[in-house]
């Protein structure tokens, strides 16, 4: 997401919206509002935030046709892409991708297209309280994360670390891929707990953390499915996995034959070696045998 958001800022910003028009429409939040309040406002910046896109978005005045109030007040579009989602900015004249839903005419003859043929995405129109309502929701940015903000975060927690990894509200913008990546270099098992973290477990996977987002950036992302960047390009950090879809085939580091297993309903990719499971606790087993003794005796 990072990927297209940058690709975006550098071909979008500075253009103004002219119209909007609109297709299937069952993964936007408000479609009117999309027709009714965009065109006529300047996409001043984009950003991702989370797994979403931002399209920071001007005021707009009262020449605009059908506009009472002037929309002064600037606002954003929230845009997710789903698993196949793609918005790039095209010629007009260029035909439409078959799964295309909704087009952005620009002010310079292209239009932004979003184009996804499972529309698992999702897309919405946000003002003032309703866009901080909306963020509020999102943990730290995983790339700017303090090193005891990110510990605290995780040892905190009792969920297993992939879980974590994965949950917005913790860290922001974690895809399956590099959380996979990363505990793999951290040699941290998936299903380990957050509060068996130590200290310096969880120092290691903050900086392998980042270190892994940031080279996934610079190669535009993982192309695994049908991710394009904001420019129609796969991205190439597949070729630099280590763990992810390599189940049964040898850990680059020890040899040991890559698994898989689903962890917060998604697949995790471990080596059973190198990230060895977490330790039955004890306590735990005690406590259930007492419990079938406490029922046989009665």
């Amino acid at each position: 997401m990072e990927t297209v958001a940058r690709g975006l800022q550098k071909s979008v910003a500075g253009r103004r919206i002219v119209s909007v028009r609109l297709g299937k429409t069952d993964f936007i939040d408000d479609p009117a509002a999309l027709e009714q309040h965009l065109p006529g406002r300047q996409i001043e910046r984009v950003e991702r935030y989370g797994k979403f896109m931002l399209l920071r978005l001007s005021g707009r005045g009262n020449a605009v046709a059908g506009s009472e109030n002037g929309d002064a007040e600037a606002a954003s579009l929230l845009v997710h892409l789903g698993m196949t989602g793609q918005l790039a900015p095209c010629a007009a004249a260029q035909p439409c991708l078959k799964h295309t839903h909704v087009w952005f005419a620009l002010d310079d003859g292209r239009e932004l297209r979003y184009t996804d043929p499972r529309r698992f995405g999702r897309m919405a129109y946000l003002t003032g309280a309703l866009l901080e309502e909306e963020l509020t929701a999102f943990g730290a940015d995983p790339l700017l994360v303090s090193a005891a903000e990110f510990a605290e975060s995780i040892r905190s927690r009792n969920a297993q670390i992939k879980a974590l990894l994965l949950d917005q509200s913790v860290l922001r913008g974690v895809g399956n891929i590099y959380a996979d990546e990363s505990l793999w270099r951290a040699k941290i098992h998936p299903m380990r707990r957050g509060t068996e973290l130590s200290k310096k477990q969880a120092q290691v996977l903050r900086r392998v953390l980042q270190d892994v987002l940031r080279k996934a950036i610079l190669a535009r992302g993982s192309s695994i499915s049908d991710f394009l960047d904001a420019e129609g390009e796969p991205g190439e950090y597949q070729r630099h996995h280590r763990v992810y879809g390599r189940e049964g085939k040898r850990c680059y580091r020890c040899g040991t034959a890559i698994r898989r297993v689903i962890v917060a309903g998604r697949s995790s990719h471990y080596c059973p070696k190198c990230q060895p499971a977490p330790r039955v606790r004890k306590r735990t087993v005690r406590a259930k045998a007492k419990r079938r003794g406490g029922m046989g005796a009665s």
